[in-house]
């Protein structure tokens, strides 16, 4: 995560898997609608650091749901999706990134968002045989925190969510 101590949108690009490599792959993006602001820029962030480490553009599909809390519905119905390549069942997508925003308000609305995403996110990651299901989600106190980590003074999680994205689908057990 992204924090005053690490910033991970600066990484090594040597610890990337291979371009090549990458380039074949498929990514989806699943962006909650609300704090826009915030959220498109995470996006761009992921979008950006997808393509800059090999990613075709044409191989990232980005769908859009209405809020944070739809982001595991989302997911699940990509994670299930498959084609067929040469004859073989072929996951759709290497990975699944989740981007959204839930900033603290007066009501404990923002634990049960931020509670029912990571824990769904999680059961997703839990699956056999599913890609990963990155998490890209800001859970802060504040406007200006979402700011500073939607490609301000703490970088862009947007970015992390990717680096982590393509590490997750590339990893060799």
């Amino acid at each position: 995560m992204a924090t005053q101590y690490q910033n991970l949108s600066d990484y090594d690009s040597e610890l990337m898997p291979d371009k090549q490599t990458v380039e074949n792959q498929s990514y989806a993006i699943v962006v909650a609608d609300w704090n826009p602001d915030i959220t498109n820029s995470l996006l761009n962030g992921a979008m950006s650091t997808l393509t800059e480490n090999g990613v075709l553009s044409k191989n990232i599909k980005v769908f859009h749901v209405p809020g944070t809390f739809e982001l595991t519905h989302g997911a699940a119905k990509l994670i299930n999706q498959y084609k067929t390549v040469s004859g073989k069942k072929k996951r759709l997508y290497d990975a699944i990134i989740v981007i959204g925003c839930v900033i603290q308000g007066e009501t404990p609305h923002f634990s049960y968002v931020c509670s029912s995403v990571t824990k769904g996110v999680t059961e997703l990651n839990l699956i056999p045989d599913s890609c990963p299901v990155i998490f890209g989600v800001l859970t802060t106190n504040t406007l200006q925190q979402a700011k500073d980590r939607a490609g301000g003074i703490h970088g862009n999680k947007g970015d992390e969510a990717a680096i982590t994205a393509i590490k997750m689908a590339n990893i060799v057990w």
